[in-house]
């Protein structure tokens, strides 16, 4: 139910040759959950924690006092109420949650010569979802043998007949199951963003190889023509000396932002990296889709490559979306204001604001768009506008 190493997977050894057999794969298996690192960062406790404690012990209360028939109530309530704490550190400590919890249900009943009988002990269920949703391997493990000593121990004493352990074992696999597969779920979706993300920087480092390449291409130039003319004109090689330090400055300054961001083997793309001026190409009415409007105010001449293409990318991103999923839009328009410290970007379309938009709006694109923006210093949000439509904002710094 957890997620396997790649080498050492039971799946993967069956793939390395058809002489492995089950048993003789069961030992790297078990040695692949044992080796599953914990979730990282799981939540720490939240107000929907104290309500879930605190509606689970008024159903206790309610049940002690509902059922004067049962033997041993008060005490059953007692250890109800004692173990429930435990809900509340259940996803940093779940094994240590679960050990308590099952050892004193398991050991409650020496006292009373049989089983407690309180309908609200049904809480533990959420300690054995939060095992596999959070536990290492080590504490899955260990935490599956606790739960399983428990109910082989309450068989082999009697307090609990056949029908009934089956019963529980049924609920708690499929409680258990919900927490392996949510599990499972969320490191896929983890691994989908770091993926989106990743080659975003990609695409970010190509845009500032070949903003690069450009400076260096033109320092070889202003050489040459220096070389060239310092015999019978002096003064045209110090010039082109100037040009070739402030052209170096500025392929320095722009390499300096490659060193954070990942680029691969792919070719290198030799149209040159988009600026803010080629923004106007995304205008005009188009036969598929709402017409686009561009306005840009301020100065943006001056605005430095990296960021002048991360301008550019947010907003074809957003009209791309736009165009996408705007129901019955018939105008985006897409504005960007600069002053002396920062430049801001606002594309917005007058289409339907349907739920389901906002939830195609949610996904990787989105996750894209922040990163692009997070790189250069700035920030990108998108949600509903204030009438009709979509709207995105991003602020870029102009350093």
């Amino acid at each position: 139910m957890l997620a396997y190493g790649r080498d050492r997977s039971y799946f993967g050894r069956i793939r390395g040759g058809r002489r492995d057999h089950t048993m003789e794969a069961m030992p790297g298996l078990l040695r692949s959950v044992w080796d599953e690192p914990s979730p990282a960062a799981p939540p720490a406790r939240v107000w929907r924690d104290w309500v879930l404690v605190g509606g689970f012990a008024l159903a206790i209360v309610i049940e002690v006092l509902a059922r004067p028939g049962l033997p041993w109530r008060w005490f059953a309530g007692g250890v109800a109420l004692a173990v429930l704490p435990t809900l509340l550190w259940r996803r940093t400590y779940p094994l240590r949650m679960v050990a308590i919890a099952f050892v004193v249900c398991g050991l409650a009943p020496l006292v009373t010569g049989r089983d407690l009988g309180l309908n609200a002990f049904v809480y533990v269920l959420f300690l054995a979802y939060a095992l596999l949703r959070w536990g290492s391997g080590r504490e899955v493990l260990a935490g599956c043998a606790i739960i399983a000593a428990k109910l082989l121990f309450s068989l082999l004493v009697g307090y609990m007949p056949w029908s009934d352990a089956f019963g529980a074992f049924g609920v708690l696999f499929a409680v258990t199951a919900l927490g392996a597969a949510l599990r499972y779920r969320t490191r896929a979706r983890q691994r989908e963003l770091d993926q989106v993300k990743l080659l975003e920087r990609e695409r970010l480092a190509r845009d500032l190889h070949d903003t690069v390449a450009h400076h260096v291409s033109a320092m070889i130039i202003r050489a040459q023509a220096g070389l060239a003319t310092a015999a019978s004109d002096p003064s045209a090689a110090t010039d082109a000396l100037r040009v070739i330090e402030a052209e170096a400055s500025r392929a320095l300054a722009e390499m300096r932002g490659i060193v954070k961001v990942l680029r691969t083997d792919e070719p290198v793309d030799l149209a040159p990296a988009p600026r803010v001026a080629d923004l106007h190409g995304l205008a005009g009415r188009h036969v598929l889709g709402p017409a686009v409007e561009v306005a840009v105010t301020g100065d943006v001449e001056d605005l430095p490559s990296p960021v002048g293409t991360a301008l550019y990318r947010l907003a074809q991103e957003s009209v791309t979306n736009a165009r996408r999923h705007a129901r019955n839009a018939t105008r985006i328009e897409v504005s960007v204001v600069a002053d002396d410290s920062s430049v801001r970007l606002r594309v917005t379309d007058d289409g339907e604001a349907a739920p389901a938009r906002a939830a195609s709006s949610g996904g990787f694109g989105l996750a894209g768009m922040v990163e692009r923006a997070g790189l250069v210093g700035g920030t990108c949000e998108a949600g509903p506008g204030p009438g009709r439509g979509w709207t995105v904002t991003a602020v870029l710094p102009r350093s």
